[in-house]
């Protein structure tokens, strides 16, 4: 399974994971790799994931039968909070192995399998264990989102290092340009640190920029 799925995450809530997972995997499926996207827990909805709604929407699809089936997202809460929180506010746990045995079926079924996660690296998903902690158990490689906007080299080299900790394989860095950065001063500045940073430090990592796209 490990081969097929990618784990999306990045430096904050709000920084364009779902935008860029939907983008990611209309790209990959427009060179030929079947790409779904799977919401790995969601949070301030009821019955669907307004985040897979947003993937379909920029892969062009509509819902396809495994959204529909649930397949793609496995557990949802009402609140709009951290994963942990939600769960204890909607009194139950988090069934980590319905979330598993999803995505094991949609890797049955595709090239490729975008598990976006909820907010960032640190997020925790119960009290004592955080996304990051899954990413590494799971040994998941990682697409990372970012952004031009001011303060996102400092989360971004943060997140790098507790990355970096705990041996997660950095398959992506993806570079979210929409929305559009007010400042192109500080915007084209953080891109090309970045990339820099990565060329030392991390190599094997690719670099794409996410472009604003039509919806």
């Amino acid at each position: 399974m490990k081969d097929k799925v990618f784990f999306v995450s990045g430096i904050d809530t709000n920084i364009g994971k779902s935008y860029a997972t939907g983008y990611i995997a209309k790209l990959w499926n427009e060179k030929g790799t079947k790409t779904i996207t799977q919401k790995f827990i969601q949070t301030g909805n009821t019955e669907i994931s307004e985040d897979i709604e947003l993937h379909r929407k920029i892969m062009g699809t509509g819902l396809l039968e495994d959204d529909i089936n649930g397949l793609t997202m496995p557990e949802i809460f009402t609140y709009p909070c951290s994963p942990h929180l939600a769960a204890e506010i909607d009194k139950r746990d988090i069934d980590f192995d319905k979330i598993e045995k999803a995505t094991e079926t949609l890797c049955s079924k595709y090239d490729a399998v975008l598990l976006e996660g909820a907010g960032g690296l640190m997020v925790p998903l119960t009290r004592k264990y955080l996304t990051i902690d899954y990413i590494a158990d799971k040994n998941l490689p990682l697409i990372f989102v970012t952004s031009g906007r001011l303060g996102s080299i400092n989360h971004t080299l943060l997140s790098l290092e507790a990355i970096k900790r705990r041996n997660i394989r950095l398959h992506t860095v993806a570079y979210n340009m929409f929305p559009k950065c007010e400042d192109n001063t500080i915007s084209n500045d953080t891109e090309e640190y970045l990339k820099n940073y990565l060329k030392e430090n991390f190599p094997e990592t690719e670099f794409i920029s996410i472009p604003e796209i039509q919806l």
